[in-house]
């Protein structure tokens, strides 16, 4: 979903050119990783798609910790963060942190640049947004960034054991034990580690997570759905130590859209009997949601049990309108799981989380904690936490990504 021009080669190119590296109203400092020279995870599908990236086309094979680092030659990759903290007092806060990268070339373009190369020259450009909202008191802060993967300005760097993403101060290093977050900004800093309580989680087909009708429009998809949070949030002068759970989504791809796509209603949760959901709704046009659409219960033990679309049944309760962008977003929703049977309401702790970008995506969409309570399969009531994305109410993402 767009807000004006899309993302494209010719505007990122401009963008970069102008401005090396776009801040927005954060300024965020982390923790300096030394840097192993390695190789890259090894690759998921060696196919090449119409455009000469590589393509998804079935399971992806993915092994870990070496696939938490990045995949050169997709067009498109995400590394995103989220979770709910609260503070020794009781205040509440959720947090996203999500890194993109977006070759502009495809593999193998670069052996026809012209010499001598310029240390400026890449063909991988980075953005991110970063989030951070005050729940307790209803406030909701974010920021954008975008640069060139080039002269240290940002990247993804792996080793096969341990991962660093960042763009300009902004990072996450990950490894197998841990993920460390760190941000400074001018309202507000965090200090977070996250520790996995579960292994890795494969969407889909052995992480080949469908997304139009098209056998190829497709990516390979992977979470860690808990994980153990705790640090530091401050905000004005005031330091809160804070504890919580966190949710990582890792995706890369090179196909574009579904040009009838609107959008999509991700939900991540996570549930204090130890259990945790994602479901993700590919929505058409027409408001109808496309059969590829599914999602993952993921048991107390680790064990992912696929969810198709035909078991899932989503309601929207009531809507909420931007004061900024005037889109319409669906806020409450009833989903119904009839395998494993779950009946669950899913309110936002915020109205107001909705995310600008108009300095990198050029995407206006609404991502923010959410609560949910659930009847399971014995009639107990269970409450839970989690993330909601809402994209395509202020402009369609047919095409785009």
């Amino acid at each position: 979903m767009t807000t004006g021009e899309p993302l494209n080669k010719e505007r990122l190119l401009h963008m970069l050119h102008s401005h090396p590296v776009r801040t927005g109203r954060f300024v965020v400092s982390c923790f300096l990783f030394f840097l192993f020279a390695g190789p890259f995870p090894s690759q998921a599908s060696q196919a090449v798609d119409h455009n000469g990236f590589y393509a998804v086309t079935g399971p992806c094979n993915l092994e870990f910790p070496a696939d938490h680092g990045p995949h050169p030659g997709y067009r498109t990759e995400w590394w995103y963060f989220t979770g709910n903290l609260q503070s020794e007092s009781g205040r509440r806060f959720g947090f996203q942190l999500t890194f993109f990268r977006r070759q502009i070339t495809a593999p193998g373009a670069d052996k026809h640049w012209p010499e001598p190369s310029s240390a400026w020259r890449t063909n991988q450009v980075y953005l991110a947004h970063a989030a951070l909202t005050d729940v307790s008191f209803s406030r909701f802060h974010h920021s954008e960034r975008i640069s060139r993967g080039a002269l240290e300005l940002a990247g993804a760097r792996s080793n096969g054991s341990r991962t660093r993403i960042f763009l300009g101060d902004w990072s996450a290093e990950l490894s197998g034990e841990e993920i460390l977050l760190r941000a400074r900004t001018e309202d507000f800093s965090c200090s977070l580690s996250l520790i996995p309580r579960k292994p890795p989680v494969l969407h889909g087909e052995g992480g080949y997570s469908r997304k139009g009708p098209s056998p190829g429009q497709a990516s390979c998809y992977a979470s860690l759905t808990r994980l153990a949070a705790s640090g530091t949030v401050a905000l004005g002068k005031e330091t809160h130590p804070v504890q919580g759970h966190a949710w990582m989504d890792h995706e890369f791809s090179s196909a574009p859209m579904d040009t009838n796509l609107a959008g999509w209603d991700w939900f991540s949760l996570q549930f204090e009997n130890g259990t945790e959901l994602m479901i993700y709704l590919m929505r058409l046009k027409s408001g109808e949601y496309l059969p590829v659409s599914s999602g993952t219960f993921v048991d107390v033990d680790g064990t992912a049990v696929p969810i198709e679309y035909a078991s899932i049944n989503a309601r929207v309760l009531d809507l909420w309108e931007s004061p900024q962008s005037k889109a319409r977003y669906p806020l409450r929703w009833r989903i119904e799981v009839s395998s494993p049977r779950m009946d669950i309401l899913v309110t936002p702790n915020v109205e107001n989380q909705e995310m600008l970008t108009p300095q990198s995506t050029r995407v206006t969409y609404w991502e923010g904690s959410v609560s949910a309570r659930a009847s399971v399969d014995d009639g107990r009531i269970v409450e839970g936490m989690g993330y909601m994305e809402l994209t395509g109410y202020a402009g369609f993402m047919g095409g785009h990504f």
